[in-house]
């Protein structure tokens, strides 16, 4: 993580409710001009760490840090909720005037044409669906043009085409403010996120770039694709001491899981040649959030 002073961070953070305990000793470290994506198995303490930053939860112990005006932070929690009688318009109008009055009203329509509702502004919005909730809930959170944005699972009700222009806007959002963003959908973290935290069972396992998480932590594995007959191709890498497993994962492809890798850029090559391999293709397998996700949360990367 950066050495600039975080625009949100927090010390030995710690939550108990009666014996049970939801977070503890977490150091989180939001760095200005970030997308931080909150990642975790239910339960894990996600949404407890995000009350405890937005304020609606106290800490039993430990403490949160703002290095920016507080009312430049906006949250939007995970279930967004309105009355019902009110227009479109009027919520995200309201979020306007309790956050910076100095924002135009002009503000509202373009935070609800952003999200996709500029076509529903006068509409009550006790006829709204789930999805165009969370919709509302956004517009709502990114009217103040705020500097700091913490989003709890902002796309979590939308299909997914309504998901897709959501991340398309926290993306967009990112040029001018920093975001944390906590989501169950490792999916939309990688795509929209540089840094990660993991949590589970309360604890902070990992905090830093994905792409540090994704190349340095994963065991570096190849896909060899071969032409039938695979078995003598596959016993002579499994002879190799630097192969660690390898694997008919169909389709004529071999995954071969390796110790090395300068030692497989080096070796696969002359293993294919030796046992005369129809050779289609070999290429490194790629890591994504959802793989180290589940090795990090089952205990398998230390």
């Amino acid at each position: 993580m950066g050495q600039s002073t975080p625009v949100i961070s927090t010390s030995a953070l710690t939550k108990r409710y009666g014996g049970t305990t939801a977070l503890e000793d977490v150091d989180l470290r939001l760095e200005r001009g970030s997308v931080y994506g909150l990642v975790g198995p239910n339960g894990a303490g996600k949404s407890t760490l995000v009350g405890l930053i937005a304020g609606t939860r106290r800490p039993t112990s430990g403490s949160v840090r703002f290095d920016v005006d507080r009312d430049r932070v906006a949250v939007m929690p995970d279930t967004p909720w309105f009355e019902p009688w009110l227009t479109a318009f009027e919520v995200v109008d309201l979020s306007r005037s309790m956050g910076r009055r100095s924002v135009p009203r002009s503000a509202c329509d373009e935070a609800l044409e952003a999200t996709g509702l500029g076509d529903v502004a006068h509409r009550r919005v006790g006829g709204f669906s789930g999805g165009m909730l969370q919709r509302l809930g956004l517009a709502a959170t990114i009217v103040g043009a705020p500097e700091v944005l913490v989003l709890d699972e902002p796309a979590s009700a939308l299909d997914p085409l309504g998901r897709y222009e959501v991340l398309e806007l926290v993306g967009r959002l990112a040029a001018t403010s920093t975001v944390l963003f906590s989501s169950h959908i490792l999916g939309d973290v990688q795509r929209v996120c540089d840094t990660v935290g993991v949590l589970r069972d309360g604890r902070m396992l990992y905090q830093g770039p994905i792409a540090s998480l994704l190349t340095e932590r994963v065991q570096p594995a190849y896909i060899v694709r071969v032409r039938p007959p695979l078995e003598a191709v596959a016993d002579a890498l499994r002879a190799a001491t630097w192969v660690l497993e390898v694997t008919d994962v169909g389709y004529g492809r071999l995954r071969v899981a390796v110790a090395s890798v300068e030692d497989a850029e080096r070796g696969i090559a002359r293993v294919l040649a030796d046992t005369g391999a129809r050779v289609i293709s070999v290429e490194p397998e790629t890591a994504d959030l959802e793989q180290v996700f589940l090795e990090l949360t089952s205990g398998a990367i230390r």
